[in-house]
């Protein structure tokens, strides 16, 4: 019966073990790291680190498969013209606040994105830029319609 108790002991030490060694290696996070290249913005009163989507294949990603994206981070999308442009939530884990910008920095419109959403947004005017964040984000650092941004010299033009 000791014995018993001995093995059963080892054996669970030996999961703990295993299992912290798994989580630390990252294997729990499903979360997708980006080769996008990054840029500080300020939006509202906080500044954000922004993965700037300025290729085709970046912008049709966008933030797809991920599990969240910390608070002050955020995507912003770079078109090559300014049109009328439509997001959707598609393989999105997470919602967002999407804020589409013109391409003298101003905000046109923000809307607020839930996960998995097919329903198309559109912009209804002509933008250059979209730029999504965590849901209520927005709001939360005094972000409006009508608010003008500057544009970071890396994420002024698309790359194709």
């Amino acid at each position: 019966m000791p014995n018993r108790i001995v093995l059963h002991s080892i054996i669970v030490a030996g999961g703990i073990v295993f299992f912290s060694f798994y989580n630390l290696s990252g294997c729990f996070n499903r979360a997708r790291s980006s080769a996008l290249p990054t840029t500080k913005m300020q939006i509202g009163n906080n500044q954000f680190n922004l993965e700037i989507a300025n290729t085709q294949d970046a912008r049709q990603t966008g933030l797809m498969r991920r599990d969240s994206m910390p608070a002050d981070h955020g995507m912003i999308f770079v078109f090559r013209s300014a049109q009328e442009w439509s997001f959707y939530m598609k393989n999105t884990r997470f919602p967002l606040d999407l804020l589409f910008v013109d391409e003298g920095g101003k905000i046109r419109s923000i809307h607020q994105l839930k996960p998995y959403d097919l329903s198309s947004v559109t912009s209804d005017v002509p933008v250059k830029y979209a730029i999504e964040l965590n849901q209520g984000t927005a709001a939360k650092v005094g972000a409006k319609v009508g608010d003008k941004l500057t544009i970071p010299d890396a994420a002024k033009d698309a790359k194709e």
